[in-house]
């Protein structure tokens, strides 16, 4: 364990920074391996994670397992969390208060982590961390701002509702493993949407 990633870990468990302190069971910080290469970054607890105090434990985080899987990949290998750490009562998506006060754990957890890529689960997601939105429109497609790269994906919860996108999530996945390959092959990922120009 990453002694500086316990601490965020301690210090989002007693955050009572926001209103959702109040209305939580558990705050659920990100889990997973402090080394991987990717953080995959969703919208807010549900009721399962809220229960069990971990992030991605309930059918959407099956999915996502599942879709993790057909790529290779173990998720104990990869890191997993949310831009707000805990449940907004009734699984409402988190206002913007609530992201902007809780963003700063999802910072401290990249600085310490520093993915290669940086995966994003959602509408909710994609609009806090770069201002997007129509995650349909964009998912599959490489993000870079601030020198860290992005790889934009529906929410495995939107394949629960949507049977067809069950394979676009595999499919996204899939090639996100692939772009890590190339990048620790040293080569080059060009970006569909660059910011930093």
């Amino acid at each position: 364990m990453n002694y500086e990633l316990e601490l965020v870990r301690r210090n989002v468990i007693e955050c009572t920074k926001c209103e959702l302190c109040k209305t939580r069971t558990n705050s659920v910080p990100g889990k997973g391996n402090f080394q991987s290469d990717i953080i995959f970054v969703g919208e807010a607890p549900g009721r399962n994670e809220d229960k069990s105090g971990e992030p991605f434990v309930g059918i959407a985080g099956q999915r996502l397992t599942l879709a993790l899987q057909e790529a290779g990949i173990s998720r104990e290998s990869v890191y997993i969390t949310n831009v707000v750490k805990c449940r907004p009562p009734n699984n409402r998506v988190p206002t913007i208060s609530e992201r902007n006060t809780c963003i700063d754990y999802l910072q401290k957890e990249i600085s310490i982590i520093k993915p290669k890529i940086i995966c994003i689960l959602g509408n909710t997601a994609f609009n806090s961390i770069l201002g997007g939105s129509e995650i349909t429109k964009y998912r599959g497609k490489i993000v870079k701002k601030d020198n860290q790269i992005y790889f934009l994906t529906v929410h495995p919860a939107a394949t629960i509702y949507n049977q067809e996108l069950i394979s676009v999530l595999n499919k996204d996945i899939s090639k996100l493993f692939g772009l890590i390959r190339e990048l620790k092959n040293g080569k080059e990922v060009p970006a569909d949407i660059d910011y930093t120009t």
